[in-house]
């Protein structure tokens, strides 16, 4: 699954901490998420997508080998 974490923390000036402390998780969290190491819940990627204020189907989308 591609994400554009990292795009939408660097439009509101957003470090991984900050991301992190405002949904609950670790820094190293976030970092897995964005290299796509780690797949996020269904729960986790709701509050992604509500703390960069953009909607989930933006945020994350489906790759061909998903």
């Amino acid at each position: 699954m591609k994400n554009l974490i990292r795009v939408e923390r660097a439009r509101l000036e957003m470090s991984q901490i900050e991301l992190a402390k405002i949904i609950g998780v670790t820094r190293q969290t976030i970092y897995a998420i964005e290299k796509g190491k780690f797949t996020p819940s269904v729960i986790l990627a709701f509050k992604l997508a509500k703390a960069l204020k953009v909607d989930i189907n933006y945020l994350f989308t489906l790759d061909e080998t998903d």
